[in-house]
Order: C-alpha cells, then structure tokens, then sequence
C-alpha cells in the first residue's frame, strides 16, 4: 500500500506540474483545471503515504527529518491549492510544483533517520508541530510568489513580455497572494508557539526555559509581522516588500537548519 500511495502522489503531482506548465504556455482552461484536479488527487495519496510511513514506524509523521520534510511538502500543496482556489489563479503552479515534488521525492526516497526525538506527545504537541510546519509552508510560498514578482516586474521594465508574462498575476495580484500566504504563516505560528508553551508546561510543570529556537521563532514572527505591516504602504509596498519577504525566508531556512539540528535540543525537526 504504503508503495502504491508513493507511486500515485509522485504521478499526481507529475502530471499536475505537466498541466500548469501547459496552461502557462497556452492559456487553455481545461488544461489548468486538470492541473488542480491532478494537484488534489496528489494531496490525497501524499496524505496516505504519510499515514502509511508513520504506521510502519510506528509514531508521528514528523518523527523524523524525512517525515518532517514530506509534511512540509504537502501542506505546501494544500496552502497553494487553497490560495488558488480563493485568488482563482492557476498560472503560479508551475513554480510551486516542483518544490512540492522535491520534497516529497527526498523524503520517501530517502532511508528513516533514527535519531531521538523528545519524549513529548498528545494533541497539543501534534497541533504545536503541524501548525509549526504549515507556517514554514505559508512562508515558503510567499517567498516563491515574491521571486516570480521580481523576476515579472524585471522583465516589464524591460519590455521583455512573451506571452507566458502575460499569463503571469498581475503584479499588484501577486503582492495580495503573497500577504495572504504571511497571513497564514503568521496565524499558524503563533498559535503553534502558544500550544508549544502548553505542551512544555505539561510536560516539565513549568511556562519558560530558554531554547535558542525560541528567540529565532519570535524574530521570524517579528519580521513577518513587519513584512505585512510594510508591505501595505507605499514607501514599500512592491519591490522592496518582496525583497524584504525573500529575507524573511532566508531566516526561516536558517531556524530550519541550522538552529534546529544544531542549536536546539528539543527542536530537531520543526
């Protein structure tokens, strides 16, 4: 089952990625339903290969790194599906896609890590991790939506415009996609760090103790609620906004990274 359900996500999201890349080259409707057609039916078998890994673990998806990384992947696509279907947008697809298969392929590709993780568990972890991790999805599309309004306005200026860019959101479209992914990501970490707090207070009786990814979590939800704010005046609102968005996210791979493997210790993997 569990190989059946990799098979089927990785041919969903194939053939998604074939439709936008379609629709953005020919403009033709039918091609960009299939693509979200195909985009939904990939959530759904990615949804049970994830149920599968964690069953033949026997523990939580996010248990390990590759875990973590194949639910990142899939709310990425359930975040893009839903800020597609709310914009009624389709052209950015062909950009989200191939994120949302390299993340899935390098997590079901790759052998389990081990390593241990803290001995936390319940519903208000597994809620604290998952809103955790959609957060960094969110974020992770709105830095894919500001690179594509850089590189959009990049060839306007240039008067470089084929008919792909014209398919492309307009630009002023792409700022709201863009606010509207911070917005989830900003919701989603905030609560997910609340529940967080909950979940240590359960577990060792007290509200506080420091974690370096904690700070980092607190500068990230500081920068992003500086982006939203920003992004909606003038002074900065396009280029620089987008530019500052881009940062944004250079941090977050860093939190990631870096401080969760390397800084944290109750903090490997989200």
């Amino acid at each position: 089952m569990n190989r059946i359900a990799l098979i089927l996500t990785a041919a969903a999201y194939l053939l998604s990625f074939g439709c936008y890349m379609r629709f953005l080259n020919t403009g033709r409707e039918l091609i960009g339903r299939l693509g979200t057609l195909f985009l939904a039916l990939g959530l759904v078998a990615h949804y049970f290969a994830l149920l599968e890994r964690s069953r033949g673990l026997h523990t939580v998806p996010y248990h390990d790194l590759y875990g973590s990384m194949s639910l990142f992947g899939w709310l990425l696509a359930l975040t893009y599906l839903g800020l597609e279907l709310y914009h009624r947008q389709r052209s950015v697809g062909a950009f989200v896609l191939p994120f949302i298969l390299v993340f899935f392929l390098a997590a079901h590709l790759a052998p389990a890590d081990r390593l241990p993780q803290p001995d936390l568990r319940g519903a208000v972890f597994a809620f604290h991790v998952t809103l955790s991790i959609l957060a960094y999805a969110a974020f992770a599309l709105s830095f894919v939506l500001s690179l594509i309004f850089l590189g959009e306005e990049r060839l306007l200026r240039k008067h470089e415009l084929g008919n792909m860019v014209w398919r492309l959101p307009p630009l002023e479209l792409l700022e709201r996609m863009s606010q509207s992914s911070v917005l989830v990501g900003l919701v989603s970490i905030a609560i997910g760090t609340a529940l967080g707090f909950v979940s240590v207070d359960r577990l060792m009786g007290q509200y506080w103790f420091y974690d370096p990814k904690y700070v980092v979590t607190l500068f990230v939800l500081l920068l992003y609620a500086l982006y939203f704010r920003l992004a909606r005046t003038a002074t900065w609102r396009g280029a620089r906004a987008s530019k500052l968005c881009i940062f944004n996210f250079v941090v977050v791979v860093l939190s990631f990274t870096v401080v969760n493997l390397y800084l944290s210790h109750s903090h490997r993997y989200f």
